[in-house]
């Protein structure tokens, strides 16, 4: 039979898979002798087990048993004896962080009896009733499924009829008045009651953790964070230490350096006589822990000491949770925090400075996604802006957007491509959708360690907690602030995350200091812009990829280059076309064949070598891929429905060349063109096209050879699904080459199922392949890029089917077998083929990793992501091919 419950002292770090990253780490403690309560965790796998089963696995509720007496007898009392009750938390804890996403009960083995006994061994009846309230609240809200705002508004008439601001007004009778109607509720709400069975109370919280990971809001943090979904969570049952017994008690968060910024220094909230959730839950606000040197030097000494022991055993930033009862202090929890962009590049070689790391961990510490999030604007320093209050600067940023008040309204107006910041009293994990649909998050209570700091944190969005001088009215859609400011729900504002500061309206953003370094205008006198100086130079030495860009322009290439860019991996010829180009398009449409066609494309050619030589110049030295062109060429026509209503309304009136025209558009209209006639196909029915454009691209080589330059065309053929196609194309560009004397590499773009299927004959007549992910994914998948992602992708990650869009991360299990496949067979033809990617993966984070596993020589992206495909081609050299920072 498998072990499904391990003691704390059966455990370390390195168990996450199986114990969870909280129950990981409470062993890992506990086997550094620090001061964790007791307690055991139930394994991932039981979870996993129950959500397939429905319940329970067999043997598990023995095992729960057998480790439940042994902590009995480690503590000396049973679990909701009357006389001296043991009480015990219960608490999710998954392999990745997702914090409040799931469930915790405290206090579980309180009951009527049990109370009593627990007034009398604190010698606190107030405490023993708040927590007893406590445990009915949480209970009821997240084992029997009661609404929690059915709680809060008896709580919230009960400190109005005392006239008190918060919890602490209240004494043992109000809280004893409230467990009667917290338990009235209950029984009205469930027809039975709240359970008064300890040990029936222990079996319900820990299936109702286990049931949490498929609450809604959890499977849309994964989505969001995109964590596997078949992890499962564990859970974690231990002894209740208390900070809620009085004022010499305490509960709070650390962080071992800023999670904001990477500073060294004392940073975390603490809230006296206070329990478990009071902190995250920005019920009260907070006091910044340096303040607890005053309230308890001892404690505050001893948690110092515990923080730099951990920080130098897991060599990070770590996060903390710990309680103060009544002077002792008790470590609850402790991980490896989440941080904003800049402080984990920051951490990350500070770590390396003080030798704790070296530089090839310090680059695994960072991912693109963070690199592209220092990558975004910034308010600037300009005059006339409004400030209304600052906050706690939660996570930086700069956001603009009108104010909403509930998730709901923020979801709807992003749907309709609206910014909205969403300003609420404190988040809820129920309000994670609009917090993804926000550009920022506006708090008037909580501090950094609240629930809204540490999601926005993960996710990368602008947050601004505790801005106490705001009167947030949720229902009434508005909040006030100091000097009498009104702002309702659709006014603008302006919330930055550095700094705290919230403005009316709208406050214009300035280019981040990262980007102005990647443009070379940095200044590396910045701590920032140093740290990701350093962090790419070492990820440009390690990386064996090499990283190119997609440009059409002498203006993008230029720019691509300045980011690090050694190459296009992608110019596409059918840009240049556009504009006022396109009556030649239809001059060599209309033309038919004969001299009329070669006269139209006779126009074009020197448009085209115009176009490639300043693109050439700008990236000279470098290898420039041009790709002949793509699109069906009806794209470069009128609309068939807009003509034909201008022939029709002109009748006898309409030129002649309309007339024509439209002739045209109608011949060449299809109903699917994207898998029409486009392409290679393009090439071989309308001749000449494709040699117009190989001639320009010699005629530029020649001219810029002869101005002293050294250009490095590669001629690529798209939409190649047979060996035939591109030879004939091939043999034709060739022999204009060698009429002009240049010397070019002729490949094609891999976008075809059958292509990556073929490759091996492909090679024979390809010098290189250039997979063109955007095109093989649509047809991999058979799904139309333009229409599909608005149409259902929605309800396909919903359901679970998709973790991401297959157009945003490539799709390893088929897109990414067919690219394998066709290294492998391609390389086995021709050893030295040159392999690269130029869809929209070629800068995604996940997808460049998987290109060095298996082994392209180059991904090419846009040029503004060109700095993230670097940072990841060089983390996938020092890192496992799944490693992940979370």
């Amino acid at each position: 039979m498998p072990k499904y419950v391990y003691d704390f002292t059966e455990g370390n770090k390195d168990l996450k898979d199986l114990l969870g990253g909280k129950g990981a780490n409470l062993a890992e403690m506990t086997n550094l002798g620090l001061p964790v309560p007791p307690g055991f965790t139930i394994t991932t796998e039981a979870c996993r087990r129950y959500l397939r089963e429905g319940g329970l696995p067999g043997g598990l509720a023995e095992e729960i048993e057998a480790h439940l007496a042994v902590l009995e007898k480690a503590m000396g009392r049973r679990l909701g004896a009357p006389d001296d009750p043991l009480l015990v938390s219960v608490r999710s804890g998954a392999k990745f962080s997702m914090p409040g996403m799931m469930e915790t009960v405290l206090n579980v083995g309180l009951n009527d009896e049990s109370v009593h006994g627990l007034a009398k061994r604190s010698g606190d009846e107030r405490h023993a009733w708040d927590s007893y309230r406590r445990l009915i609240q949480m209970f009821g809200r997240t084992v029997l499924g009661i609404d929690g705002a059915r709680f809060e508004t008896v709580l919230e008439d009960v400190k109005r009829d005392k006239g008190v601001e918060d919890d602490l007004g209240l004494d043992a009778g109000d809280f004893q008045r409230l467990v009667e109607r917290y338990k009235e509720i209950t029984l009205a709400e469930t027809g039975s009651g709240f359970p008064a069975d300890p040990h029936e109370q222990l079996r319900m919280a820990v299936e109702a953790v286990f049931g949490s990971w498929n609450a809604e809001r959890a499977v849309l943090y994964r989505r969001q964070e995109r964590i596997p979904p078949d992890l499962g969570t564990a859970v974690n049952v231990v002894a209740m230490v208390f900070g809620n017994l009085g004022m010499e008690s305490g509960t709070g968060v650390a962080f071992t350096r800023d999670p904001g910024t990477g500073q060294q220094g004392v940073y975390g909230d603490y809230l006296q006589n206070a329990q478990g959730e009071d902190v995250v839950a920005g019920i009260r606000n907070t006091v910044p822990l340096e303040r607890l040197r005053d309230i308890d030097p001892e404690s505050y000494r001893r948690l110092l000491d515990i923080m730099g022991t951990l920080e130098n055993h897991y060599r990070d930033l770590c996060d903390i949770e710990f309680t103060i009862e009544r002077g002792k202090l008790w470590m609850l929890q402790t991980r490896v925090g989440k941080r904003t962009a800049a402080a984990a590049f920051r951490i990350a070689v500070q770590l390396a400075d003080q030798g704790l790391i070296d530089m090839d961990e310090a680059l695994g510490r960072v991912t693109g996604e963070q690199l592209a999030q220092l990558m975004f604007p910034r308010f600037g320093e300009t005059g006339g802006r409004r400030l209304i209050t600052t906050g706690m600067n939660a996570s930086p940023g700069a956001a603009v957007g009108k104010a909403v008040f509930s998730s709901e309204r923020a979801e709807e107006l992003a749907g309709r491509g609206e910014h909205v910041i969403l300003v609420r009293r404190e988040t809820t994990p129920d309000d994670l959708s609009g917090m993804i649909a926000a550009q920022g998050v506006l708090t008037s209570r909580g501090g950094k360690t609240s629930h809204a700091a540490v999601v926005a944190r993960g996710m990368g969005k602008t947050c601004v907690c505790g801005a106490e001088q705001l009167d947030v009215d949720a229902e009434a859609r508005r909040f006030t602030g100091p000097g009498g400011v009104e702002v309702a729900e659709g006014d603008l504002i302006s919330i930055d995350g550095g700094t705290g500061e919230v403005f009316l309206g709208e406050v214009p953003v300035v280019a981040s200091p990262v980007v102005e370094y990647f443009d070379g205008n940095g200044d590396l006198d910045d701590e920032l812009v140093r740290a990701v100086d350093r962090l790419m130079r070492h990820a440009d030495g390690r990386r064996r990829m090499a990283v190119r860009a997609n440009a059409d322009t002498p203006e993008d290439a230029a720019r691509a280059r300045r980011f690090g860019a050694q190459g296009i991996g992608l110019c596409r010829t059918e840009h240049m076309f556009l504009g006022e180009r396109r009556k030649l398009v239809e001059d060599l449409i209309l033309a038919g064949r004969g001299e009329g066609r070669q006269r139209a494309l006779d126009a074009l050619e020197p448009l085209q070598k115009e176009d490639f030589t300043g693109i050439l110049a700008a990236m000279d030295g470098r290898p420039v891929t041009i790709r002949l062109i793509d699109p069906p060429l009806h794209e470069f026509l009128p609309d068939l429905t807009s003509l034909s209503v201008k022939v029709a309304l002109a009748g006898d009136d309409a030129s002649p060349r309309d007339r024509r025209l439209l002739a045209a558009v109608r011949r060449l209209h299809e109903e699917n063109p994207m898998l029409g006639l486009r392409g290679v196909r393009l090439g071989l029915v309308i001749p000449g096209l494709f040699a117009m454009q190989v001639r320009a691209i010699a005629e530029a080589v020649a001219q810029r050879r002869a101005a002293g330059g050294d250009p490095r065309a590669e001629i690529m053929i798209p939409l190649v699904g047979a060996v035939q196609e591109l030879e004939h194309v091939r043999d034709e560009a060739r022999r204009i080459l060698e009429e002009t004397g240049v010397r070019a590499m002729i490949g094609t773009m891999i976008e075809v199922p059958r292509a990556a299927l073929t490759a091996g004959q492909i090679a024979e007549a390809a010098e290189f392949f250039s997979f063109g992910t955007n095109d093989l994914t649509q047809m991999t998948w058979g799904f139309s890029r333009d229409d599909v992602e608005a149409a259902f992708f929605s309800r396909y990650l919903d359901l679970g089917i998709f973790g991401v869009s297959p157009f945003e991360t490539l799709d390893r299990g088929g897109v990414g077998r067919l690219m394998s496949l066709a290294v492998r067979e391609g390389r086995a033809t021709r050893r030295d083929l040159k392999l690269g990617i130029c869809g929209e993966h070629g800068g995604d984070p996940e997808s460049v990793r998987f290109c060095h596993r298996i082994g392209l020589d180059y991904v090419s992206c846009s040029p503004f992501r060109v700095p993230v495909a670097r940072l990841e081609a060089g983390r996938a050299v020092v890192t496992a091919d799944d490693s992940d920072t979370r």
